[in-house]
């Protein structure tokens, strides 16, 4: 019996060291998978801290966007309501200007009316004159030998007829016909006429002007003038006409077109006042 707790006393003794290399052990491997672990966490930290920088990046475009998106849309609405604004004021504008176009359409009829009474019906004093001119001419027999009178007094007559169209024709292959021709100015006068007549005003205007300017001298040149007058008046360029007829008074004060230039210039002056 002694000899057997004497065995295991000294078995016991010999087994300490190799406890106590079992312990060491064990706490070397402890702290190294503490280590480990510390490790795994520092980097999960690290990991951690690197997403959340990037979500705050990501946020902060985000709201970068978002502002500018606001700020877009803001300009939207101020750009929408400065159009509802311009709107508007077209509109009104546009309601003023159908107004006033109105009331110089009422002001030129009304113009053009006494124009006419003053006028006696209307029959300008210049294709009155082509007429007669164009009826003494056929009376007297002056044209039988001359082919381009008898060709113009053929135009003077349809125009005076109130063949207007036929007229206008007539005049023109008068003067593409004859190029040269003394009578060119009287064809220009009665071409001019004749647009008139057709109301083509604006080309009536230029025919008359380029009777002016290739004929100043001619006698022609104030009936012309106060045709250029009254095409002004038809396109509702008051100021035109005054000018026109200012200067056909200046001009020629005693031709017999003056006392009729003098009453319209008259009416076209008091419509300023009115």
């Amino acid at each position: 019996m002694m000899q057997r707790l004497l065995v295991l006393v000294v078995v016991g003794f010999l087994s300490l060291p190799l406890l106590a290399q079992a312990a060491l052990f064990g706490d070397d491997e402890a702290r190294k998978k503490i280590a480990d672990l510390q490790q795994q966490v520092q980097t999960q930290h690290q990991e951690t801290q690197a997403a959340l920088a990037e979500l705050k990046k990501s946020q902060q475009a985000l709201e970068a966007k978002s502002q500018g998106m606001l700020d877009l849309m803001g300009q939207i609405d101020r750009l929408n309501q400065e159009i509802s604004r311009l709107r508007g004021d077209l509109e009104v504008v546009n309601h003023n200007v159908d107004n006033t176009q109105q009331r110089q359409r009422d002001l030129y009829a009304d113009t053009d009316g006494r124009l006419r009474k003053l006028e006696e019906g209307g029959v300008s004093a210049h294709a009155q004159a082509g007429s007669d001119e164009g009826a003494a001419s056929a009376q007297n027999g002056g044209s039988a030998g001359n082919p381009e009178a008898r060709d113009l007094d053929a135009a003077k007559a349809l125009s005076a007829s109130g063949k207007f169209k036929e007229a206008f024709d007539a005049y023109n292959k008068f003067l593409q016909t004859y190029p040269g021709s003394s009578l060119t100015a009287e064809a220009l006068l009665g071409l001019g006429s004749a647009q008139f007549s057709l109301k083509n005003y604006k080309a009536s205007i230029s025919t008359q002007q380029k009777l002016i300017s290739q004929f100043p001298n001619s006698d022609k040149v104030p009936d012309a003038l106060f045709s250029i007058a009254n095409s002004h008046i038809q396109l509702s360029d008051v100021d035109g006409a005054k000018k026109t007829l200012r200067g056909l008074l200046d001009k020629f004060p005693s031709h017999e077109l003056a006392p009729s230039a003098k009453r319209r210039l008259n009416v076209l002056d008091s419509i300023k006042s009115r």
